[in-house]
């Protein structure tokens, strides 16, 4: 059974680090509520503006399909699953608010335009009045079955001055700006605030799951030249296209690992776990690269002969369903007025659907782009677990990274933190992971007990062995 999560309503802590500075960061976690599988990820940011990992835990998503939560009783377990796998690789984690990625065929997005006019020119714009601009747009007339998730400033106007990033300082009687709003089916919405709750949880935020990929995977270099995040989940694959340093426009493709599994399965005649297994196997997403003349046996059924596999046929069906999710690229840059000779930083592919074999050539022949895997390990911490490198987590991560924007801008309230656990600082030195211990929680407890000498090695220990509990049944 999950351990049960106790709200935690004291003022935000402040754990000493090793040389007797302060270090304020919350710890804050990510939960990824994907079709496949459900991730939890607590971390927080070091004195070199790091992610650290403090506990880890995933479980097998039921209950999601295609982005969309469908059976809440199914998706409230497979959180709590991946809530108890996440505490007990580290025990001493109070986990009560998660950012949450929002993903599904529901999602839309739209283009609005939002104009203040100001009562003095000589004063300077401030910061209230952007807000006032921003929440302002939380007005705009939508079906009135959706809701708006997030609305994101693209470039502000201030008088005659275009193209300003950040216009408070500015002097001047008119201010405006560009906005791309996100919305969502209200009911898709609920069911997910509604599973999060009833995890013992409170969701802090959505966040759109391409939006928090990028943030995992993308340097300040890729927004500059201009870069379109690709997050191939299992029952969606996320766009987000990023141009001349702002947010362009975002896409949820309604077709994902799960799609190709699928047919899999009923191309081949095999089982769905079977289908899966040939894929993370054996999948290729470029026919003429895998061996004509090579066969994969598998067991037959109740008694039934063995069936062999073309690696060619399983090769053929693989390239034509991933070739379509890649034309939605293309079509979408168009939509937006875009070519690929505009967008310099090329495609970065995330999610656990990038990492078939071929993939990349395959991307660069269908979209006529550069194209790269994008991995998160740019925002983490030398300590972290070597399993969190996979693209996979990119989303989970990236939740978290969203979570530091808004404790650094304040646009949240973080007057409840979590737990906070002291961490070694001397992230190269092992021998200073003894010296870790864990800081006061509560104001009742002012001698808050030491963690144990190896925390690192027992909390990495912990995660292996989650994931060999895990592990697929390989097809002989």
């Amino acid at each position: 059974m999950m351990q049960q999560v106790q709200p935690n309503n004291h003022e935000s802590t402040t754990t000493k680090d090793a040389v007797g500075g302060t270090n304020e960061s919350p710890i804050i976690v990510g939960l990824d509520i994907g079709t496949t599988k459900i991730a939890v990820i607590a971390g927080r940011k070091n004195e070199q503006g790091k992610l650290e990992i403090l506990g880890f835990g995933k479980a097998s998503s039921s209950g999601v399909q295609h982005g969309d939560v469908l059976n809440i009783d199914h998706t409230i377990k497979s959180i709590q699953q991946a809530l108890d796998n996440c505490l007990r690789s580290n025990p001493e984690l109070l986990i009560e608010e998660v950012y949450v990625g929002i993903a599904g065929k529901h999602i839309k997005s739209l283009q609005t335009r939002g104009d203040i006019v100001r009562q003095d020119a000589e004063i300077e714009i401030q910061q209230k009045e952007i807000d006032q601009l921003i929440a302002d747009q939380r007005r705009t007339f939508i079906p009135a079955s959706d809701e708006i998730i997030d609305v994101i400033p693209q470039d502000f106007k201030v008088d005659n001055i275009q193209n300003i990033k950040d216009p408070v300082g500015y002097n001047g009687v008119k201010v405006g700006a560009n906005f791309h709003l996100i919305t969502g089916d209200k009911n898709a919405i609920r069911n997910i605030n509604r599973a999060v709750l009833r995890s013992g949880l409170h969701t802090k935020d959505l966040v759109l799951q391409p939006l928090a990929s990028a943030s995992a995977v993308m340097s300040d270099i890729d927004l500059e030249a201009g870069v379109v995040i690709l997050d191939i989940g299992g029952g969606t694959s996320d766009l987000a296209i990023f141009y001349e340093g702002i947010l362009k426009h975002t896409a949820v493709i309604p077709f994902g690992g799960e799609n190709i599994t699928h047919d899999i399965r009923m191309g081949l005649g095999v089982l769905k776990q079977q289908a899966e297994a040939l894929k993370v196997q054996f999948g290729c997403a470029i026919a003429d690269e895998a061996k004509a003349n090579t066969f994969i046996t598998i067991p037959g059924l109740k008694g039934l002969p063995a069936k062999e596999i073309s690696m060619r046929n399983l090769a053929q069906i693989i390239q034509a369903r991933m070739s379509e999710i890649l034309e939605f690229i293309s079509y979408h840059i168009k939509q937006i007025g875009l070519d690929a000779n505009a967008l310099n930083g090329g495609i970065i592919l995330t999610g656990g659907g990038s990492q078939l074999k071929h993939l990349i050539q395959l991307t660069e022949y269908v979209t006529g782009l550069s194209a790269r895997i994008g991995l998160p390990n740019e925002h983490l911490a030398p300590n972290h677990i070597a399993e969190l490198k996979q693209p996979m987590y990119a989303t989970c991560l990236g939740l978290i990274l969203k979570g530091y924007n808004d404790y650094e801008s304040k646009s949240k309230d973080f007057s409840k933190q979590f737990k906070h656990i002291q961490v070694p600082h001397q992230l190269k030195d092992e021998k200073k992971l003894e010296e870790s211990v864990i800081a006061p929680v509560t104001p009742k407890n002012e001698h808050a007990p030491k963690l144990n000498a190896r925390f690192w090695d027992k909390f990495k220990n912990g995660i292996i062995e989650l994931f060999k509990e895990e592990d697929d049944q390989i097809i002989r």
